[in-house]
């Protein structure tokens, strides 16, 4: 195995289990804020046991989230320094901001939130809640700018040695797809803890435990379970508009699609056969004409307009992609049913579903890594797409065999941090709201 495929599952790896972490921060800030804003309004205890649980849940998260995200910004100097080296004037500024202004904000008003509640007034206590919401996403933000980048390059020259200048931060931050994908990360983060809230409080009501507090904290989950996987569909359309435009490549991977057809047909399961430049499957037909331009007749471009040498890993991107467009559908269907169950006072005794809440808690994290999977490895062979090849970033003087060491340290004290975490957020729900 060659040190640039072993550059590419470490950093796959360590990134990969990173970004478990922030997807439930951002969306348990939210929740945070909203049960805070209730319990400063509305002045019931019961939204201040919520605002308190899920506070320590908070504090378990970042803890491990913050941790393992700085590996990610070593391994760029370790093993990724040809491509530090050509894009560090560009990069060095964006996670410059993420960590000076969106981290320091974040971790502070975090420290507030956990050991604050009778050291500050009510007010402050609200106003800690709502920076670490607005820390939380701004440091989201600056991330997804520096990966965007990295899609969709913008507000640069290149000189003749070879290194990108930044010529424009404006265009650099807010490139073609920056808010196209910070919008459909974000709510997909809500969407994660959506389904944490439910699950937990299904759990606690099925269980007849911690009364009014749970039935609570579940009437704000299905509302947020119910709500934004829809706004999401709207968003991830969006998003899939923009790669087709700026990554067409990609776009065409995702849906296995290989000669340019007007009324292309959509496969919602299926494989594909690179050798052959074919997908079998499930197909609707002519509805990714639909899907892209509302006309079922219009044209789709295939791979085969574009050099083979560029194709991604066809069927890896293409099963990653409708794992987590199906698993999108699934959070649909099952969140408006729990809110017509909500709306028709059956929530609190429908027993099955009450059942299957807590089976659903890690399925978005299932969608992040899919998501994840599709974003990334459907732009290779660039690691800036366009511009520079993953080959050549890679670090020359890291050996194989340091990778590997490497490698197999990581998953050794990950997998120790996972179990940890794990033991600790059961043992969190297990004392539960009244322990606040």
């Amino acid at each position: 195995m060659d040190a640039l495929l072993l550059a590419r599952i470490q950093f796959a790896f360590t990134i990969g289990f990173h970004f478990l972490f922030p997807a439930m921060t951002l969306g348990t800030a939210l929740v945070i804020l909203i049960s805070e804003t209730l319990h400063l309004v509305k002045k019931d205890d019961v939204y201040r046991r919520i605002t308190d649980f899920f506070a320590r849940l908070l504090g378990l998260i970042f803890v491990i989230g913050a941790a393992t995200g700085i590996v990610m910004e070593f391994s760029f100097g370790t093993n990724w320094s040809e491509y530090s080296r050509a894009v560090g004037d560009i990069f060095g500024p964006i996670l410059a901001a993420e960590g000076v202004i969106a981290f320091f904000l974040e971790s502070v008003f975090v420290g507030v939130l956990i050991f604050g509640r009778k050291r500050v007034s009510p007010k402050a206590y609200w106003v800690a809640a709502l920076m670490v919401f607005l820390g939380g996403h701004l440091s989201a933000f600056w991330i997804i700018v520096a990966n965007s980048w990295m899609q969709t390059p913008a507000g640069y020259e290149i000189n003749a040695a070879g290194k990108i200048f930044l010529t424009s931060f404006q265009d650099a931050v807010f490139n073609p797809s920056t808010i196209v994908r910070f919008t459909h990360t974000f709510l997909a983060s809500w969407i994660t803890c959506a389904i944490m809230v439910s699950g937990i409080a299904g759990y606690y009501v099925r269980k007849s435990m911690h009364g009014q507090t749970a039935r609570t904290m579940l009437k704000l989950g299905i509302i947020l379970f119910a709500v934004t996987p829809l706004v999401q569909l709207g968003a991830a359309h969006a998003h899939a508009i923009q790669v087709i435009n700026k990554q067409p490549v990609k776009a065409a991977a995702m849906e296995g699609h290989f000669h340019t057809t007007r009324g292309a047909d959509i496969y919602v399961l299926g494989y594909v056969d690179a050798a052959n430049e074919k997908t079998y499957g499930i197909s609707i037909p002519r509805g990714l004409s639909f899907l892209y331009n509302f006309d079922f007749n219009s044209e789709i471009k295939g791979l085969n307009d574009y050099p083979k040498d560029n194709w991604p890993p066809l069927n890896l991107v293409f099963q990653s992609y409708h794992i987590m467009v199906g698993l999108g559908m699934i959070f649909i269907a099952l969140g408006l049913l729990g809110a017509l169950l909500l709306w028709t006072g059956k929530i609190y005794t429908a027993k099955w579903y009450l059942f299957l809440l807590p089976f659903l808690i890690p399925l978005p994290h299932v969608a992040h890594e899919t998501g994840w999977i599709t974003a990334e490895v459907g732009r290779q062979p660039w690691i800036i797409y366009g511009l520079m090849k993953t080959a050549a970033a890679s670090s020359v003087v890291v050996s194989a065999g340091e990778l590997i060491f490497s490698l197999a340290m990581f998953m050794l004290v990950y997998l120790l941090l996972f179990v940890m975490f794990i033991f600790l957020f059961v043992k969190i729900i297990k004392q539960g709201p009244a322990a606040s």
